[in-house]
């Protein structure tokens, strides 16, 4: 059975609406993905690290409930706790961030490596993907990962605050793409990343080099697969009543990802561009179904009511 495996950071959010807290739940970019992908039954493995505090005990319990294997999570040293995110939503749902971590400047990630195997999935994101302190646990997962041939994808999901360095970035995002299977980010991604606006310029001159199986994400404006070595393709996003877009891109991940496995597309597939454009279309379809029903709750995460459903009518 393939295994879907995350690496990535935890954090517990608490969303505000004017001015106030309306909701709180564990979270992280890839932590969202995974627990919509164990409320899909893929039981997926999760690598992070969070404090032995309550907040800790409230994530750990959360993957638990959620079908997210424990085994590869790591305790922050006692006097160290798990981090907190403040997420403050605007007139469009969308969070503005404000973290709180409190992280060991040395000895993290000490954890033991899951056994990879050919297609296998793997995936990574956020600045816990270029942090400094964090690479050299990184690297020697992302090199199993391609001796092995699993499934590289890598949401790059670079935010504002990261702007201001992203040149003291750019060399540990360089290193990533050497091991990517799928690059995905939004058109906010690259403008700051990049100072690009443009899909077709992005790929062309960003990502081609590394990857061809490139997805251009645009919000309400829907999606954008470059794949195949074919002409890019859009995807209308759903219309929707926002009520909080948090977890809205990890939830595409997780559909994309959901899509990767239940239609059997593999490494050598990717690598080949050998994705019929029919399978492509279902799989994407995964991945804004997953994105559009996120966004009309508080949860960072598809709901199991909504996972039950979408299984059913596949």
């Amino acid at each position: 059975m393939r295994k879907v495996i995350g690496i990535g950071e935890t954090v517990f959010d608490i969303i505000f609406k004017n001015g106030q807290p309306i909701s709180g739940k564990p979270g992280g970019s890839v932590f969202n993905a995974m627990v919509s992908l164990g409320r899909m039954g893929e039981h997926p493995l999760f690598i992070s690290e969070v404090g032995n505090d309550n907040v800790g005990q409230l994530v750990r319990q959360c993957m638990e409930e959620n079908g997210v294997s424990t085994e590869l999570m790591c305790t922050l040293p006692h006097e160290h706790k798990s981090a907190v995110a403040l997420a403050f939503l605007d007139e469009n749902e969308h969070p503005d961030y404000m973290f709180y971590t409190d992280y060991p400047s040395i000895g993290r990630l000490d954890y033991m490596m899951p056994d990879i195997q050919e297609n296998d999935i793997i995936l990574i994101g956020s600045f816990f993907a270029l942090n400094e302190a964090l690479r050299e646990p990184l690297i020697e997962l992302l090199s199993i990962a391609r001796e092995k041939k699993a499934i590289v994808y890598y949401d790059v999901n670079f935010r504002k605050n990261l702007a201001p360095v992203v040149r003291h970035l750019m060399p540990s995002f360089l290193e990533n793409m050497e091991y990517v299977t799928i690059f995905k980010g939004s058109d906010e991604d690259f403008k700051y990343l990049f100072n690009e606006e443009d899909p077709t310029l992005t790929y062309k001159e960003h990502i081609d080099f590394f990857t061809k199986n490139f997805i251009y994400t645009k919000g309400a404006d829907g999606v954008t697969l470059f794949s195949n070595g074919n002409e890019p393709k859009s995807y209308a996003a759903h219309t929707v009543t926002p009520v909080s877009t948090v977890g809205a891109g990890d939830s595409f991940n997780a559909g994309v990802i959901y899509g990767l496995l239940k239609y059997g597309i593999t490494y050598d597939n990717l690598k080949t561009g050998c994705v019929p454009t029919v399978i492509w279309d279902k799989v994407m379809a995964c991945g804004i179904e997953f994105s559009s029903f996120v966004c009309t709750s508080l949860e960072n995460y598809i709901s199991k009511d909504f996972a039950d459903q979408f299984k059913n009518q596949l």
